[in-house]
């Protein structure tokens, strides 16, 4: 079949049990009356009009041209479905997502074999409905995901307040609050609208409720049972991206159940995702899709067990679109074996230094020290990527290696153990591992975070013994990287990492035993070179007409006379509009944090949200401001959404919640 050999319908209806109606727009292949196909769904809350349309027809087409449906559904309460949503992958939606399931496999087109996809949300859910075991789900591939919904999430990381949970908190609160698309569900347009409007939750408040990892995010985390999932599952991340944990623990916890590609990108489909080199996502899928859902003896299921690009000391830059590199392959992925580093007795990593070190370090980092360290995930190659880390190092301590001889290779998860003394409850440890270029520019190789709160654990956190020295093991997030011959390792310690994560209720600073440091680091080990094909469309998003264009910024600003920093994010989407439908879209996000070096409860997030769609004779529009606030006893937050109607306000809504700190 050609990509030409398809009919799209613009929108189905699917009908659960309960009398829901849920819209769905599907890429049906030709010849379908006399040859039932297969079918993949693809099931998020991001509206498949005007919102997810413009990656959706990147795909779906070929897929269909290669003889596979493509379905995409909009969650209850979202785009042009009925309901409310009542949070993140919740048991309702994945109840939905099995009932979908099922419809799909009814239908008289259907051969009655379904696989599931989606890249974060989307990627989420379909691991989670898997879970579940749905008879006619078949495969799945899972894109920026996560087996672990506590520490490989936008919440909290090894309990950790991220800030992204503010940010993204925000995001959905706009997000619910758009309204459906009276083209295709008529007068009730308005009546849906206030609906959502009037019941729609408030994410942050329910995470808030949450801060150790208990049966909330034990629900949906696969990892929690890797022994029962048994549906074949493709799993995809970039380096750049905060989901880039979950291949490596997927192919490790699922075994041949699991294979698993990481590449260089940020928060994208690997067709169209940056930095490149980029994949051809769309013959590795239809590849997957045909061995899983027509039994096509292909060798999908053999091969490499974990393809992974090793990055070659890229630079940061104000814009990275291409990142230095190669693709390896692990047959079987196993534990690396680990290069440990030491402090030596004139403060310099080394392997082989048998604890000498440097005696007790104290460190106290400025309470604004992680200005450098990117968006959590990050959806362009710019500024939302780690920048140059000597800005961070300056309120680090650091110990570095001398220039190597050798080009060292590293693919998996990193570790720090050290000796730590601390003054208070809780207090922040990072870790920084940084490739020193001989020019001294600095790139982050991988970083991690522990509340030491956490550091015997999620469930259930320990106040440290104030004053005593305790061993601490922290994980860092995992890398695939060469340091080449001549640049230096860094290890970079501090006791903040803002705006990434959050300060803890006090200040305290942290003595360091440099004797008992030590850095683990993992080894590529046996591989093979290999090559992975990179899509022949180099620009494979359609285009739609640009009513106005698009802006993007990021700052931060030092306000010397008053001690405080701001951190700025500003990124306006423009106004574009769909040459079929003639919907125009319009999302506007302007975030701010701001801190006192010195003072962890000065800390303010404020991300507010301007949410536009009109057509000739129609226009709505949805502002909604997020706030989250803190003193030594609680967070605070508060939320306010107005709608409009022509301009004219039609609703509006405000949220406020004070919860305690749980030793965070």
């Amino acid at each position: 079949m050609s990509d030409r050999d398809f009919t799209l319908i613009e929108n189905e209806w699917i009908r659960l049990k309960d009398g829901t109606r849920l819209a769905a727009r599907i890429w049906m292949p030709a010849g379908t009356d006399a040859d039932p196909v297969p079918a993949v769904l693809e099931y998020l809350p991001y509206r498949k009009r005007g919102g997810t349309s413009l990656r959706d027809e990147s795909t779906y087409p070929v897929f269909a041209g290669a003889g596979i449906a493509g379905v995409r559904v909009d969650i209850r309460g979202s785009g042009e479905s009925d309901g409310v949503i009542d949070g993140e992958y919740t048991p309702r939606e994945l109840a939905d997502g099995c009932e979908i399931i099922e419809w799909i496999a009814a239908q008289p087109w259907s051969n009655g074999k379904v696989g599931m996809m989606g890249i974060s949300w989307g990627g989420f859910n379909c691991l989670q409905v898997a879970a579940l075991k749905p008879p006619a789900l078949k495969a799945v591939i899972s894109i920026a995901s996560t087996v672990d919904r506590y520490n490989d999430d936008i919440h909290y990381k090894n309990g950790c307040h991220l800030s992204a949970q503010l940010s993204w908190a925000a995001t959905m609160l706009a997000y619910q609050s758009r309204s459906p698309d009276p083209e295709i569900v008529g007068d009730r347009w308005k009546e849906m609208w206030l609906e959502r409007l009037e019941n729609e939750p408030y994410f942050m408040e329910e995470w808030l409720e949450h801060q150790r990892r208990d049966a909330f995010w034990q629900h949906g985390s696969i990892a929690d049972d890797f022994d029962s999932f048994d549906t074949p599952a493709l799993v995809i991340a970039g380096w750049a991206d905060g989901y880039r944990n979950t291949p490596l623990k997927a192919a490790d916890g699922l075994g041949s159940k699991a294979k698993a590609m990481i590449g260089p990108w940020v928060h994208k489909y690997p067709h169209f995702a940056w930095p490149k080199p980029r994949a051809d996502f769309h013959g590795e899928a239809i590849r997957w899709w045909n061995r899983w859902l027509r039994d096509e003896n292909n060798g999908a299921e053999g091969g490499p067990q974990v393809r992974a690009y090793i990055l070659d000391g890229p630079r940061p830059a104000v814009r990275r679109d291409n990142d230095p590199g190669r693709w390896v392959a692990k047959d079987v992925w196993q534990t690396p074996e680990m290069q440990v580093l030491g402090v030596t007795l004139d403060g310099r990593l080394a392997v082989n230094t048998n604890g000498k070190g440097i005696g007790d370090v104290y460190l106290k980092s400025p309470l604004d020290t992680g200005t450098a360290s990117g968006e959590y995930f990050t959806l362009k190659p710019d500024a939302e990527m780690a920048g140059d880390q000597r800005i961070d190092d300056a309120g680090a301590l650091t110990f570095e290696t001398r220039p190597l001889l050798e080009a060292e290779d590293y693919l998996g998860q990193a570790r720090v153990s050290v000796d730590i003394t601390c003054g208070a409850d809780i207090a922040n440890l990072v870790a920084r591992i940084v490739d020193v270029h001989p020019d001294g520019t600095s790139t982050r190789i991988a970083f991690g975070v522990l509340n030491l709160a956490h550091r015997d654990g999620n469930a259930e956190p320990r106040a440290m013994e104030k004053g005593r020295k305790t061993r601490i093991t922290l994980a860092l997030d995992a890398c695939g990287y060469r340091v080449r011959a001549g640049h230096r390792i860094r290890l970079s310690l501090s006791t903040s990492y803002w705006p990434m994560i959050l300060p803890p209720p006090s200040d305290p600073g942290l003595t360091i035993d440099t004797a008992s440091l030590s850095l683990s680091l993992p080894l590529l080990g046996e591989h093979a070179e290999i090559v992975v094909p990179e899509p022949e469309n180099p620009d494979p998003l359609p285009k739609y007409i640009e009513r106005t264009a698009g802006s993007t910024s990021r700052t931060v600003e030092r306000d010397m006379s008053n001690g405080v920093t701001h951190y700025r994010i500003y990124e306006d989407g423009g106004l574009s509009e769909h040459p079929d439908t003639g919907l125009a879209t319009q999302d506007i996000r302007d975030e701010t944090w701001s801190i006192a070096a010195d003072d962890p409860h000065s800390m303010v997030g404020t991300s507010t949200w301007t949410c536009i769609a009109r057509r000739e004779g129609w226009s709505v529009r949805t502002v909604s401001t997020s706030v989250l606030t803190c003193d030594a006893k609680d967070w605070i937050t508060e939320a306010k959404i107005v709608a409009y109607e022509n301009d004219a306000p039609i609703f509006e809504k405000s949220f406020a919640k004070r919860v305690a700190r749980d030793l965070m």
